[in-house]
């Protein structure tokens, strides 16, 4: 991949997201505390952060699954061990994404994305991420951030490194491999890392209108140091027209916290459920950590997560996170200085401020050797960086109502040094209490819902997301003023005004001012807002920045408490067995509301014609067979899930209820199957999908749904493993679903068309796998310590060498299924594959 540059000349290369919906602060909007939240945090005392003289020590033991389990005395070599064991499994991932971070795509793969494409995505990345200064934040912010954190991440940055050399670059995963970008890494690469993932819901997202970002009187975009020749901005302006999606991976979870009035032991228990990509760099990754008498967790990260645990549980306390519906950055609308022909200078508070101007250069590859420099600006406000988004943020004439405007984007988490401490809280939580004081602290889980529950049966809900705290009087004088209100409307984001300082973020809303909820029966989250978290006590009267209120909910949601209504086998309680059941029993919402009905109405058309969406007339029996015939699971032996998956891709587009949503019944409406023609032509319409694409109706799921790796070239492995799970589109919990968009990184991989309005592939032969149930697992606390059950569904390795590249895979291939997770010492040793003490020297 070394020699994958471009060989366009530079003169040739030279010419050539989420929407949210707004609640206004008349519902109820109200900035004192939710909940009067009076919590203490019993740190421990003798946690050692630092190894002494900068001697590193960890001991690491790999068990069944290549799950390792590593054991240190401080926290530096503990990051020390996690950092080398995450290296052996998936090197290729972090070092492309410190070359991301450190914007040198450009200068490893040249100018495009897609390669030849004229996309400019690699151009693209390293000037937005220069012009949010994630590097100097990193550098300026290192020494900010607690001893603990650098402990960690020093750990890290030199386990990382001793794998890279006692391996050597050219005997690593063969996907990247002998690579040049491949180098040893420093704390401030990691550190500049953490800051790029935690832009990765918002700012991370507008590196195209960043670039685009020129004033009115400019048309480049940036110039050729050597040559002075200018990157014409219209092509990327026909590319980058339309306001980004914020969640272009579609990042979703379940999570449950089970409290003592539900649990059939009176104990704790947790569902771990997060839908992630099964590629890229949105991988998590399992494994155990120990500083003896300190802290001892099992769970899971996200790629690059530097000694400490996401999701997972100690012996006390259990946790997990779900992407929430909260806004993490707002759009300024500047008013610009009319006597200031540049346009680079705005009005705030009647006074004229000048814009603030940052220069940059990047290496952009041309050819094998050949680079050329590219130099560009970037214009600040006191509200963030200015965007440029052709179709609807302008910098210039506001085409509505003809004023000079410009816009500016503010990223709650622009910086954030907050990350790794509060996980780090988490993990060393002792009870709920605890746990809540994280959220007091710090904030620091940047885009997501938290769950928890201790031993004792105390479940806990809040959106600890990092949302700008936008004081109550401009919320208020916001939410009356129709402009802003269509602005936000129209663009699908919050678009606030810039030309008065009573708008300017005050840092991020505190945690007392953030939706919670302690229960003792659950607490629960699906990705609807935080509102109905438990709907016998529905959360209000917060920032609208959050979410919606009283909105609809999705049919996943809807699935996920229907179950917990009817509640589990043991006078109604919850025991683990039913929590794994509920978490892969690949029930589906959806199904359960309309089959009966549709098979009825179905059979009763008989083999009368029906029209479908292209106009084609045609005999739905062989249909109306295969639902008869179909369970109601989306299991591998199901005959007719991939029909009905494709009736509701249908339905979605226009549903047909007989009982509309009523916002007082949000869990039970709308219902009813409403048995007409428009619903049979839905059906009709998915038939003629399906055998348009060669594919028999009533094929089972195993047969047209499977997980196919990439070989390190990039090519399609040929190896389909069947696979069993729902789809949001049918209401299921289980999730997966084929995300063929950029995973992130620059790694090769092979996407399959998509059908047109489906998810379904005529190329693939089916549904190809590429997102969903990633590390998920059902856990209970007992007299004896925690105990679960779980599943990393893409396995440990993206080093497709590695033994354990598939095992989990092929696991649930065979039958959708968890295995038994380790956690006390003994269990760890009795399965016990693989021990070394790692030792090394720390890179401060």
């Amino acid at each position: 991949m070394a020699e994958q540059y471009f060989k366009r000349s530079a003169a040739a290369l030279l010419v050539g997201a989420g929407v949210l919906t707004l609640s206004a602060c008349g519902d109820g909007y109200d900035p004192d505390p939710v909940d009067e939240v009076v919590v203490t945090n019993p740190a421990p005392t003798g946690l050692i952060t630092f190894a002494p003289d900068g001697e590193l020590s960890a001991d690491v033991t790999w068990t069944d699954y290549g799950v390792p389990y590593v054991k240190a005395e401080n926290l530096e070599s503990l990051g020390f061990g996690v950092g080398y064991a995450f290296a052996r499994d998936n090197i290729c991932i972090l070092a492309d994404q410190i070359i991301k971070f450190n914007s040198q795509r450009a200068m490893y793969f040249g100018p495009d994305q897609v390669p030849g494409s004229g996309d400019s995505g690699n151009i693209l990345n390293d000037f937005g991420y220069l012009a949010l200064g994630i590097r100097d934040n990193a550098e300026q912010g290192f020494e900010q951030i607690s001893e603990r954190a650098q402990a960690l991440i020093t750990g890290y940055a030199a386990g990382y490194n001793k794998y890279l050399a006692d391996t050597g670059v050219d005997n690593i995963a063969p996907e990247c491999a002998g690579q040049p970008w491949v180098q040893p890494i420093t704390p401030i690469d990691m550190m500049t890392y953490a800051q790029g993932v935690a832009l990765l819901p918002g700012a991370a997202n507008f590196t195209g209108p960043l670039f685009l970002a020129v004033p009115p009187s400019q048309s480049a975009g940036a110039t050729n140091k050597e040559t002075g020749e200018a990157l014409d901005l219209a092509p990327l302006a026909e590319l980058y027209a339309e306001v980004p999606d914020t969640n272009p991976t579609e990042s979703g979870s379940n999570g449950w916290a089970i409290g003592s009035d539900l649990s059939a032991s009176g104990q704790g228990m947790l569902i771990a459920n997060p839908h992630f990509p099964h590629t890229g760099n949105q991988r998590f990754w399992q494994f155990g950590i120990e500083i003896p008498g300190e802290m001892k967790v099992v769970g899971g990260s996200l790629s690059g997560m530097p000694g400490i645990v996401n999701i997972g549980f100690n012996e006390n306390v259990a946790w997990t996170h779900t992407f929430s519906t909260a806004s993490r950055f707002t759009i300024h609308r500047l008013t610009l200085d009319s006597n200031d022909a540049t346009g680079t200078t705005y009005m705030l508070d009647g006074e004229p401020v000048a814009m603030t101007k940052q220069q940059h250069s990047i290496e952009v590859a041309t050819g094998p050797g050949t680079f050329m420099t590219l130099q560009r600006s970037s214009y600040h406000s006191e509200f963030g960086p200015i965007i440029v988004i052709p179709n609807g943020l302008p910098w210039g004439t506001d085409p509505v109502t003809g004023q000079q405007v410009a816009y500016a984007l503010h990223d709650a988490n622009l910086p954030n040094y907050e990350l790794f401490d509060h996980w780090l809280g988490m993990n060393l939580a002792d009870s709920i209490e605890s746990y809540k004081q994280t959220f007091v602290d710090y904030t620091g889980t940047v885009f997501n819902n938290a769950m928890a529950v201790d031993k004792d049966g105390n479940a806990f809900f809040t959106d600890g997301s990092s949302v700008p705290n936008i004081v109550p009087e401009a919320l208020a004088a916001w939410s009356q003023n129709q402009l802003y209100q269509g602005l936000s409307q129209q663009a699908g984001l919050f678009i606030f005004p810039g030309d008065e300082s009573l708008y300017l973020p005050q840092g991020t809303v505190p945690f007392a001012q953030a939706p919670q909820l302690e229960r003792s029966d659950f607490v629960q989250n699906s990705n609807d807002s935080y509102w109905l978290t438990n709907p016998a006590a529905p959360i209000t009267g917060v920032s609208p920045l959050w979410g919606p209120v009283g909105n609809q909910q999705s049919f996943r949601s809807r699935m996920g408490q229907k179950m917990l209504a009817q509640g589990g086998s043991v006078d109604g309680k919850f025991t683990r067995e039913d929590l794994v059941d509920r978490l892969i029993g690949n029930r589906a919402w959806l199904v359960e509301e309309v089959l009966a009905d549709l098979v009825t109405h179905c059979e009763a058309q008989g083999s009368t014609p029906v029209m479908t969406a292209s106009g084609a007339s045609v005999d739905i029996s062989a249909s109306c067979a295969a639902l008869a015939q179909f369970d109601g699971r989306m299991n591998l032996n199901s005959i007719g899930a991939m029909l009905f998956r494709e009736f509701a891709t249908e339905f979605r587009r226009n549903p047909q209820w007989q009982v509309a949503y009523d916002p007082s019944q949000p869990v039970t409406t709308p219902n009813t199957l409403l048995a007409n023609d428009v619903v049979l032509s839905q059906l009709a319409t998915a038939q003629e999908r399906i055998q348009n694409a060669g594919l028999a109706v009533d094929a089972t799921l195993g047969e047209v749904q499977f997980v196919e790796r990439s070989l390190p070239n990039g090519q399609p492995s040929g190896q389909k493993l069947p696979w069993g799970g729902a789809n949001n589109i049918e209401g299921g919990f289980n999730v997966f679903n084929s995300n063929m968009g950029n995973d992130g990184t620059v790694l090769p991989r092979h996407t399959y068309p998509l059908l047109p309005g489906s998810v379904l592939s005529e190329a693939a032969g089916g549904y190809h796998i590429t997102y969903g149930s990633s590390w998920m697992f059902a856990m209970e606390f007992t007299p004896e310590g925690p105990v679960a059950n779980g599943l990393l569904s893409y396995s440990q390795a993206s080093d497709s060498s590695s033994d354990h590249y598939l095992d989990q895979t092929l696991l649930y291939s065979s039958e959708p299924q968890l295995r038994p997770l380790h956690f006390s010492n003994d269990d760890v040793a009795a399965v016990a594959e693989e021990q070394v003490t790692l030792t090394g020297e720390s890179v401060r």
